[in-house]
């Protein structure tokens, strides 16, 4: 495909690096620094240019796209880059917005704004964090095949009862498949005599029932099940948004904020929730909250820097685990390191959301790993696929190596993929791989 990307910042970027290898990239930025760095850092056509302007799109040759990408730090103007490609051509619009008004307006009228496909930042990354504190223990989780199928990522840590074991010794699950280890730079299929090291980061895929005893399993010490007292740190769109959802889930979250009016508007918008109104880092009121009482800590405030500080106190003062909202990618690693449990980069996520939308091979899901060294797709079978009607021992065969069949859903109902299961044209997989195969691999499924 060619698909023309509006705005080099850090989702445009990152897409266009994940896309540069298989599409035809052109990417457009007002910056000309930073159309510099694309030009040498990256395969693609980097141009110099406003997006909302016809003169820029015309001199791309947006008529011959397949695919426009709005993906500027501006809601406003990614919609109008989107009206505007769609005003002179006929190809497929995305536009990222931080904004859920937008998103609503847009949900109600089909094509509003021009826009064939919107994400939503802030909500984007507020799934992402309720996915997780569905599974204290894990430090990344997606879902696939409408519910029936969980990805998982969890950090073996120096007490755990897997810590050392093989995998063949670890698999006891028999609805759960273990893709891949990560250790360190490298992505290491999960064969039955890989062993399992402290701090290694292990993939597994399969019904979400057995995701949840595993996550008992590699970490026992976590709180058992799902989350039951959630503290949000933050009154912003994303801390408005993760209140609002384990609200609708049926937790009764408590979420800290500091502004006076936007905590009465909050008390008023969130009747699942307890609002307090104010300062998180007063030491003082988190203790006379019993704030380190909490099975999870988000931080949602507007800065990397106070989030990191909150995460801190909150696992001062004892809670189980902390997510931080991370908006500087280069301290996602960084926050990590220094103890904060899990790191969420709302551009990442989002990024994440736009890439599946181009993948060759009808992708109905994708699920990046570590931002780029792996991933997880859901595939559903046709006739043409080498899956199709043939054993998976025999089948994997004209598969790179790097490639796990990790579930598989017929008809809704999950099937543990074993060395003689036969997949069928209808069929939902959901398939690990590695990044350095993913391009090969994806046409074949």
């Amino acid at each position: 495909m060619r698909i023309i990307i509006v705005g080099a910042g850090q989702v445009g970027s990152s897409i266009a690096a994940d896309l540069a290898d298989a599409h035809e990239i052109v990417v457009v930025d007002r910056d000309s620094d930073r159309v510099e760095d694309m030009t040498y850092s990256l395969d693609v056509l980097a141009v110099e240019g406003d997006g909302t302007s016809l003169t820029t799109l015309d001199e791309v040759d947006v008529g011959t796209a397949d695919m426009v990408i709005a993906s500027t730090d501006d809601d406003e103007t990614n919609i109008v880059i989107c009206s505007t490609a769609r005003a002179v051509s006929d190809v497929f619009t995305v536009a990222r917005v931080k904004n859920t008004e937008y998103l609503r307006t847009w949900e109600r009228s089909e094509r509003a704004f021009g826009i064939d496909f919107m994400v939503c930042t802030n909500l984007l990354a507020a799934e992402s964090i309720v996915r997780v504190v569905g599974i204290p223990a894990a430090r990344d989780v997606d879902s696939f095949a409408d519910g029936c199928v969980q990805m998982a990522e969890f950090e073996v840590p120096r007490d755990s009862p897997v810590t050392g074991q093989t995998i063949a010794e670890a698999d006891r699950f028999e609805q759960l498949t273990f893709a891949a280890i990560l250790r360190d730079d490298e992505v290491e299929i999960a064969r039955g005599d890989s062993t399992l090291r402290e701090h290694d980061r292990v993939v597994v895929i399969g019904n979400p029932s057995a995701v949840s005893e595993f996550a008992s399993t590699v970490a026992p010490n976590e709180p058992p099940g799902t989350a039951e007292e959630v503290v949000i740190v933050g009154g912003s769109e994303i801390g408005y948004h993760v209140a609002r959802l384990l609200g609708d889930r049926g937790f009764k979250p408590r979420l800290i904020e500091q502004d006076p009016e936007r905590a009465r508007r909050l008390a008023e918008e969130l009747p699942n929730t307890v609002v307090m109104q104010n300062d998180a880092t007063d030491i003082e009121f988190l203790e006379r909250e019993h704030v380190g009482d909490a099975d999870f800590l988000v931080a949602a405030l507007d800065s990397d820097e106070k989030n990191l500080l909150v995460s801190l106190l909150g696992e001062r003062l004892g809670v189980d685990r902390t997510v931080a909202v991370i908006d500087t990618a280069e301290y996602v690693d960084l926050f990590e390191t220094v103890g904060i449990d899990v790191a969420v980069n709302p551009r990442e996520v989002v990024a994440e959301e736009i890439t599946r939308f181009t993948r060759d091979g009808g992708a109905e899901n994708i699920a990046l790993i570590e931002s780029d060294r792996a991933e997880v797709l859901e595939v559903e079978i046709d006739d043409e696929s080498t899956l199709a009607g043939r054993p998976i021992h025999e089948s994997v065969q004209d598969l790179p190596d790097g490639v796990v069949i990790g579930a598989i859903t017929r008809n809704g109902e999950f099937i543990t993929p074993r060395g003689d299961t036969v997949i069928q044209a209808g069929d939902h997989v959901v398939v690990f791989l590695d990044a350095s195969v993913a391009d090969e691999a994806t046409p074949l499924l």
